[in-house]
């Protein structure tokens, strides 16, 4: 109990539950589009899904501060590409923001004369090079990771075990296949953290493919995959241990 309290009481953790719910309710209300007798239940979960969408634009308000003096921490990793990355990720989520901010004002009546396609787009787009960014990190790291633990003698060891274990799927699988696999999992096995960002990552790019075009997909796979993201998301607030650093 005091897990939750002390999780809800962070804004993260709340605009993660507000998230988790928002792409639920799209999830369910794309399993029941054809069913007649559900259209109230779906009116119900459409309005339940703008209200959990509005109130996370409340919760980003203070956002863009903090990716910015995010973007200002990364600027002194030691590690190049995760400079890179990190500092650009960073910056691209803090122009999301101002774009998120900006669309909000315009729903509240606060601002009128701006374009609510083209900065909806634009606040699109920062989002996906943003999760280009941290997905182009998670795989430099995974692909460390791996280097790392094939210089071991001991796995090795346990890769010339796995392979004479399985001669089978050895031979049906390429061999250079199996070990690879092998040696990804492995790795992984030892980093969950990383492991758990690059899937929350993967699922979190389809929602901007499909708003910009690029690989468009239907409501229920952005909302499986959004509220996969989302579960994800509250698991690595509930256990620091499983957020990725830097």
């Amino acid at each position: 109990m005091e897990t939750f309290i002390s999780f809800t009481n962070q804004s993260q953790g709340r605009d993660r539950i507000f998230r988790a719910t928002q792409y639920a309710c799209a999830l369910a209300k794309y399993l029941l589009r054809n069913e007649a007798k559900r259209k109230e239940l779906v009116k119900k979960l459409q309005f339940l899904e703008s209200n959990m969408s509005s109130g996370r634009k409340l919760f980003r308000l203070g956002n863009t501060v903090n990716s910015i003096h995010a973007a200002k921490s990364t600027l002194h990793i030691s590690d190049p590409v995760l400079r890179f990355c990190l500092t650009f990720a960073n910056l691209n989520r803090a122009l999301y923001f101002i774009c998120d901010n900006l669309l909000w004002a315009r729903s509240i009546g606060l601002i009128q004369d701006i374009d609510k396609e083209r900065w909806s787009l634009n606040s699109t787009r920062f989002y996906f090079l943003s999760l280009v960014m941290n997905l182009t990190r998670d795989i430099y790291v995974i692909i460390q990771l791996m280097v790392q633990k094939s210089r071991d003698r001991h796995f090795q060891q346990k890769v010339d075990q796995h392979l004479n274990e399985s001669p089978d799927v050895a031979c049906v699988i390429v061999p250079q296949l199996d070990a690879f696999l092998f040696l990804l999992l492995e790795s992984l096995r030892n980093e969950p953290s990383v492991a758990l960002d690059t899937v929350k990552n993967v699922c979190d790019l389809f929602i901007p493919l499909d708003k910009l075009g690029i690989y468009q997909t239907n409501a229920g796979v952005v909302g499986f995959c959004g509220l996969v993201s989302s579960l994800l998301g509250i698991l690595s607030v509930l256990r620091p241990s499983l957020k990725i650093k830097p």
